[in-house]
């Protein structure tokens, strides 16, 4: 069940990178560039959220080991508490459509997802570029492994993998929005670096949503 109507004034949270004024998004601009499906078939990205509220998250490259990680979390929200808020859960890449399949095997992802291979989107909307350390930056709740073990993890899949590639630009960082239903953006928040992830609580109270408990599986909390 929703615990209620989303928020929808502009956000500003602890994170520097969470966009303050949301009226300086150009959501304008990305509403009908291309994003494709796990068969490479093409909607615009307007299509989204036109209909639904929905929480729209764009990650480094399929084969980071902190988006990994970050999308296996992702992967324990139940569909039902999604469809009891009518939200729509979208992950969005910057590689081939091809490896889509690989990376919801690999993270037991189930929900909604899409990728921007010429990364248009990202472009447009302004999202880092290489990785900007401000202060002292904590660490994603959402990212087990230490830098060590999780780059090696990272290069083997690499190495592992039927083409050997990086699977999107290894310099370009995600973000989250939320928007909907229509172009009303509630939340933008672009990661300043791989461990800059905008936490999923965080994003599913944004949206009106219950919390989970990450660390019992996919238990709901009352709040």
């Amino acid at each position: 069940m929703a615990t209620g109507l989303p928020i929808t004034q502009q956000i500003c949270s602890s994170f520097p990178s969470t966009c303050s004024a949301t009226s300086a998004v150009p959501l304008s601009e990305v509403a009908d560039c291309p994003v494709y499906d796990h068969r490479g078939v093409c909607i615009p990205f307007k299509s989204l959220y036109q209909n639904h509220r929905a929480i729209i998250i764009f990650v480094r490259n399929f084969l980071c080991y902190t988006c990994q990680e970050y999308v296996e979390d992702l992967s324990k929200i139940p569909q039902e508490m999604l469809l009891d808020a009518d939200v729509r859960l979208v992950v969005i890449g910057q590689s081939s459509y091809s490896h889509i399949e690989a990376f919801c095997s690999l993270t037991g992802y189930q929900h909604e997802i899409y990728v921007d291979p010429e990364q248009h989107i990202y472009k447009k909307l302004g999202m880092t570029r290489g990785e900007i350390y401000e202060g002292k930056d904590s660490q994603s709740p959402h990212v087990k492994s230490s830098m060590l073990v999780g780059n090696i993890k990272s290069m083997w899949r690499a190495m592992t993998s039927p083409v050997f590639d990086f699977q999107g630009d290894p310099l370009q960082q995600g973000g989250a929005l939320i928007i909907g239903p229509g172009p009303n953006l509630h939340l933008a928040h672009f990661d300043m670096n791989r461990f800059n992830h905008m936490p999923i609580n965080g994003l599913l109270q944004l949206a009106g949503m219950q919390v989970v408990d990450f660390n019992r599986h996919s238990r709901i909390i009352d709040i």
